[in-house]
């Protein structure tokens, strides 16, 4: 994520330079990645000055050439060759002097050098707007007002905007800062506890006013599980134009390319407080509806590119006419294009994991969908409704901004936490005041409800979707008050590792050896995995309470699929013949607790050995798997088992290998059902 050091301090009261910000913000978990320069004008037009043509006459050795005498000021006249059909005499105009660097408007370097064209020195380069990147023009050179002085750097004409623009790896829970409001929210928390005189500064929408419109016009909210809060207004009377100089400058230090107006005002207010806004062309529409449609139907994208749809998805529609891929990308159909005249302007929440799964599922992934998959500031969502259309009123100041249009079925349930002193000080390693804790968390929009001898009771941001436990709490007070700050002990702890004969790493180390040497490859496998995964198994598996999708919530109950997925991968890239083992934990619940146990799982297919002239090789794994079985145990030290049949839904056949009266493992054939839920045949597994 970029964020503009000028624009930054137009939310919050800083003198400090970018580099400090970036300690700062990298302290409080806002990693800066990287600093860099901006300018509007890329190389800043150094060496470019207005020059006086003072006389211009044909080139004496080109009919297409014009030879000229510019004067650049301080009594300096310089020959300068041009080919521009509409140079003349008394006009002031840009020169690029020779020894400078200009750059075109679409950033490529051109080096001004002194040199001979048709056997006339030239001295520079008379320019042409795009040549300097102040335009797309390049019918012939820029005229400037003859008012200007000879020898004026055109920089300072243009006013070249320079900045410094920050790099931040921003972690996925920290939504809250995912604009430039959000990351001066986190800075006035360092100068509040600090004690550094700041304010934050979020512009004001006391200007806002709207007007009854008389439409035959209805919103409507059918899906409401994902899609709580929607929000709209209609904008009427406006010009599609180009955007102001200073949202244009804004969007491209951040690397955004200025569209229209109106696109571009719904771009900044999302950069600005971490809300997106998608605007629609009124006339295209007959009301609003928040639905999902059928199943394989079509819908063409702003970039003209047609993709089916599946039920799951959410969109904007005008009846049943797809508008909008809600929260991700807009139509071709309803879009703002230059002959827009009337607007509908929306800001809404929509459900997380519905535009995470249609983000993937389409492979859109846009701004707005990033924000919309974290979580957006419900507080913000009809604040930054009326921002934009106040900033649309500036720009067209004889619209017509109707009432707010909306339907709420958001629920917000206050996030109450108590905090005890003890675990801040079990957690950093030491003890923290209990006023600089409440500073903290005061700085931090946290509201304190409640304070007795041993803690705190506090209600957390709306805006902080991963701040709901007392370790998450926790995890903001250090944050401000710096990891640096916590003291560290002279002395160094370091525990003994575990080295006795039932030592689980030295059994682990026998195993792989032993695998290893008779030609088995260790593999590792995700143990989080889709519900479907773990159907077959009796076992009530471990659910995730934040999962990033349903395919993966669940804990596995068996090392036994992700073998099989890796059989998969690999045999369809004619790899058919493995031995592989797995060391890991398997999950599930018991009696409402969840358990985690290691295993070991060792599965093979196809042939063992690799067939050869001397040797006419007959696959029979079931007896060559009962071999490193008995192999495994004796090397364990396990010389008291036996096998004993038993019957599973999964297996063809299976045998289970008791030791004491107790069950300590398995060999068996995979029931062929079983395996072509994974596309493939597969035999042994233990």
């Amino acid at each position: 994520m970029k964020i503009s050091i000028n624009w930054l301090k137009e939310y919050v009261q800083t003198d400090l330079n970018p580099v400090e910000i970036s300690e700062i913000l990298t302290n409080l978990g806002l990693e800066v990645e990287k600093i860099e320069s901006f300018e509007s004008i890329k190389g800043g037009l150094e060496g470019v000055i207005a020059g006086k043509v003072i006389e211009c006459v044909k080139h004496p050795n080109a009919d297409r050439l014009k030879l000229t005498s510019i004067d650049l000021g301080n009594n300096q006249i310089s020959e300068i060759v041009c080919g521009a059909p509409n140079i003349e005499k008394g006009q002031m105009v840009p020169v690029a002097v020779a020894g400078s660097k200009i750059y075109t408007n679409k950033g490529i370097e051109i080096k001004i050098k002194k040199s001979k064209i048709r056997g006339v020195v030239s001295n520079g380069m008379v320019c042409a707007e795009d040549e300097i990147g102040l335009g797309d023009s390049h019918d012939g050179i820029m005229v400037l007002d003859k008012k200007i002085k000879p020898g004026t750097p055109v920089s300072q004409i243009f006013n070249i905007n320079s900045d410094s623009i920050l790099e931040i790896g921003l972690t996925p829970n920290r939504c809250d800062a995912m604009s430039h409001y959000g990351v001066a929210r986190d800075l006035k928390a360092y100068y509040d506890y600090k004690s550094i005189k700041s304010r934050i500064n979020l512009p004001s929408i006391s200007s806002f006013e709207s007007v009854n419109i008389d439409e035959d016009f209805a919103l409507i909210v059918k899906d409401k599980d994902k899609c709580p809060f929607y929000s709209g207004l209609i904008i009427k009377d406006i010009v599609v134009k180009k955007s102001s100089e200073n949202i244009q400058n804004k969007l491209k230090s951040i690397g955004l390319k200025p569209i229209n107006n109106i696109v571009d005002i719904t771009n900044f207010v999302m950069h600005e407080i971490g809300q997106p806004l998608h605007a629609f062309d009124f006339d295209k529409l007959n009301n609003i509806s928040v639905k999902s449609l059928k199943a394989g139907t079509k819908f063409k994208t702003l970039d003209d590119e047609i993709i089916k749809l599946s039920k799951d998805d959410l969109m904007i529609c005008s009846e049943n006419k797809p508008l909008c891929l809600a929260g991700i990308y807009g139509g071709l159909d309803s879009g703002v294009s230059n002959s827009t005249k009337n607007l509908f302007l929306e800001s809404a929440i929509f459900d997380s994991v519905t535009i995470r799964k249609s983000s993937k599922r389409h492979q859109l992934f846009t701004d707005a969908s990033y924000r919309y998959e974290r979580g957006v500031d419900p507080e913000k969502v009809i604040y930054a409704l009326k921002r934009a259309a106040n900033l649309i009123k500036e720009d067209n100041p004889e619209c017509i901004i109707s009432e707010v249009f909306s339907e709420d079925n958001l629920k917000l349930e206050k996030k109450d936490i108590y905090l005890k002193y003890e675990k801040i000080e079990n957690v950093s390693g030491q003890k923290i005041n209990s006023e600089t804790i409440m500073q903290i968390l005061n700085s931090l929009d946290f509201e304190i409800i409640g304070i007795i001898e041993d803690g705190i009771n506090i209600i957390a941001p709306n805006y902080r979707y991963d701040v709901y436990r007392e370790i998450d709490v926790i995890e903001e007070i250090l944050r401000v008050y710096g990891y640096d700050n916590i003291n560290i002990e002279n002395k160094i702890s370091m525990s003994i590792p575990e080295t006795g004969k039932n030592s689980i790493n030295l059994i682990e180390n026998i195993i792989s050896q032993t695998l290893v040497g008779i030609g088995f490859n260790e593999i590792i496998n995700n143990s989080i995995c889709s519900p479907s995964i773990n159907d077959k198994y009796k076992n009530t598996p471990v659910k995730l309470l934040n999962p990033l999708g349903t395919e993966l919530s669940n804990l596995r109950i068996s090392l036994i699929p992700g073998a099989l997925q890796t059989i998969k991968h690999n045999s369809n890239r004619q790899n058919k013949s493995l031995k592989l083992f797995e060391i890991g934990n398997n999950y599930n619940v018991i009696k409402n607790d969840n358990f985690e146990n290691k295993r070991l799982n060792v599965a093979i297919t196809g042939n063992v050995f690799e067939e050869n002239w001397i040797t006419d090789y007959t696959e029979n794994n079931f007896y060559y798997l009962k071999g490193i079985s008995n192999n495994l145990l004796e090397k364990l030290n396990i010389l008291n088992y036996k096998y004993e049949i038993e019957q599973d839904d999964i297996f063809e056949f299976k045998l289970k290998i008791v030791s004491n009266k107790k069950d300590i493992g398995f060999i068996g054939e995979l029931d062929i059902d079983y395996t072509k839920i994974f596309l493939l045949m597969i035999k042994f597994m233990f």
